[in-house]
């Protein structure tokens, strides 16, 4: 080749490499480097000594029914009274939050219903007093023969109607509330009281009076309630979906509002054997004891209710750590020779607080290896990391 020619290829051929080689760069992919994982980090060595690692164990863990309720009056120990007879009422004598005893008056009424029901007895004893008599002379002729068989009979036949009619009528004045010191009164004086008390007839405190001086009351009217608050119930109205997991004889607690939240503990002691067909709940009662008169009916409660033991994956709540509204757990992973012990923020679902531990209900299972103390720590190194990866 000449050297004019040699001179015009060479540049022609160096062109023609650097084109190439740039094709070359321009095809070639750029591998960047993965992002680093914000759940994964390995304990610093200032860290070692407050960390404790240990496997997750499994517990009973009786499943919980939270459900609203109230407290409620113990129905076993409240009355609801009225007056046994027709009357007005001429003087009251208990008011609401007064104490009264059993048989202690609450109210006085003036009855004419009362009044002529002792007429009718003071005539029905006339009665059988006269019968007696007829009887006695009765038996008297009999024996010295003036009278026959059939008179004596039809005699004492009498006088059984007669003291018949007259118990009937004493039985009514019983009836009617007159206590049985009134009726000897009566039978001794033969004087009618119209006046009539209405009692008590629980020891308790008065919690609730309908009625007014000079109103017209019958048997059918409710005029008070006394109750014994001592003991008191609390209720509530279990779902239906739940109700298979609550029996009688259950564990149960009680968290009252308006005592701060104190929690009191008792046992079921009813279950409804039938479902609300509007609210589609089962009522469930417990008794509870009331001597220091802390608790009032119709307080809002929440009744907690243990339900069967089951076997559970379990984790201690120092091991928790709340983030971004999810509970997490550190992880501890396989160590790897010559590398620093390496932990992952994994999200689990607990179930609620218990005796310093929560069951696990997804994210774990039994034998994983979990920090249980210094999670906080760890945790906090984790955001410095990521702040500065920031």
């Amino acid at each position: 080749m000449k050297p004019t020619m040699k001179k015009k290829v060479l540049p022609l051929l160096l062109l023609g490499a650097i084109f190439l080689a740039a094709c070359e760069n321009e095809s070639a992919p750029v591998v960047a480097a993965p992002p680093a994982d914000p759940m994964l980090l390995s304990a610093p060595e200032s860290l070692k000594d407050q960390l404790r690692i240990a496997p997750v164990a499994t517990a009973a863990i009786s499943e919980m029914v939270r459900v609203a309720g109230k407290i409620d009056f113990d129905e076993q120990h409240l009355a609801r009274i009225g007056a046994t007879v027709t009357g007005r009422i001429t003087e009251l004598r208990a008011a609401p939050g007064k104490e009264v005893r059993a048989g202690e008056p609450l109210a006085m009424l003036n009855s004419t219903e009362l009044g002529a029901a002792q007429l009718a007895y003071l005539k029905a004893r006339a009665q059988a007093d006269l019968a007696a008599s007829a009887a006695e002379r009765a038996r008297a002729l009999h024996q010295a023969d003036v009278i026959g068989s059939a008179e004596l009979q039809r005699r004492e036949s009498e006088l059984s109607v007669a003291a018949a009619e007259r118990r009937a009528a004493q039985d009514h004045l019983r009836v009617l509330g007159l206590p049985a010191a009134a009726v000897e009164k009566l039978n001794a004086e033969g004087a009618i009281n119209s006046l009539s008390p209405v009692v008590s007839s629980l020891a308790g405190v008065v919690v609730e009076r309908k009625v007014n001086q000079g109103q017209v009351v019958g048997p059918t009217d409710t005029l008070f309630t006394v109750a014994d608050l001592s003991r008191l119930w609390a209720v509530a109205q279990v779902p239906e979906e739940q109700a298979t997991r609550v029996k009688a004889g259950q564990e149960v607690s009680i968290e009252v509002p308006a005592l701060d939240n104190k929690r009191l503990t008792g046992r079921l002691i009813h279950v409804g054997e039938t479902v609300h067909p509007e609210t589609r709940t089962v009522l469930v009662r417990t008794e509870l004891d009331n001597g220091e008169r802390l608790l009032k009916p119709a307080m809002l409660a929440t009744m907690l209710i243990a339900g069967k033991p089951v076997e559970r994956p379990v984790v201690p709540a120092s091991a928790v750590i709340r983030d971004a509204n999810v509970d997490h757990v550190f992880v501890a992973l396989g160590e790897a020779s010559g590398q620093p012990q390496q932990f992952r923020l994994t999200p689990v679902t607990l179930g609620p607080e218990y005796d310093d531990s929560r069951a696990v209900i997804k994210g774990l299972k039994a034998g994983d290896r979990i920090v249980v103390d210094g999670a906080f720590h760890l945790n906090n190194e984790r955001k410095r990391k990521e702040l500065e990866g920031s």
